[in-house]
């Protein structure tokens, strides 16, 4: 058996040009993962269960855990210095200001909470995410583009992936994919 931190560590070893930037990125998603699924097991005690009276950037009624999962999250990942923002189903764009914005490598798209809206009857929640590689260069302040350039999914730069935990069980499941597109 072996630990996700372990299997990125094992695998970064196979990559000799990585940095280890991506690896403490990786870290800081399933701290935050972590700690979603620690509070989603406690959640009516945490009071973070029900409606928040808002509606997320895609127009839906968020829930407490919507917004609990999402501030968890983006706390972790502002806490590194290689995310220069994020995008997520809870609120839009969020730049990270200060250094991170011209220097940070990555951003990062990501629903927090998927399928909370089904938490009442059982079923697993997870959260999805997908990390790119800014388009802006290094130096100068990210854009909106950094978020949106669907071609980017046809560049080498792109790596996807999903972190999903069940509610209600205390066991962790991950389900971790990676998709490197290396040029020749």
């Amino acid at each position: 058996m072996q630990t996700l931190g372990e299997f990125i560590v094992k695998k970064e070893h196979d990559f000799p040009h990585a940095t280890g930037e991506l690896t403490a990125l990786l870290s800081a998603i399933k701290l935050g993962a972590k700690i979603i699924n620690r509070d989603i097991n406690k959640a009516g005690l945490l009071d973070i269960l029900g409606a928040n009276g808002v509606t997320n950037a895609q127009g839906e009624a968020q829930t407490k855990l919507d917004k609990f999962a999402n501030d968890a999250l983006k706390a972790a990942l502002e806490a590194r210095t290689e995310v220069a923002g994020i995008a997520s189903e809870e609120e839009c764009i969020v730049i990270f200001k200060g250094e991170k914005e011209k220097n940070a490598k990555y951003v990062v798209l990501m629903d927090p909470l998927d399928g909370s809206s089904n938490i009442d009857v059982n079923v697993s929640v997870g959260t999805i995410f997908s990390i790119y590689r800014r388009t802006t260069a290094i130096g100068l302040p990210i854009t909106e583009a950094d978020f949106c350039n669907l071609a980017a999914l046809k560049l080498p730069q792109v790596i996807s992936s999903m972190v999903h935990q069940p509610c209600w069980f205390t066991p962790q499941v991950v389900v971790f994919t990676l998709l490197l597109m290396i040029p020749h």
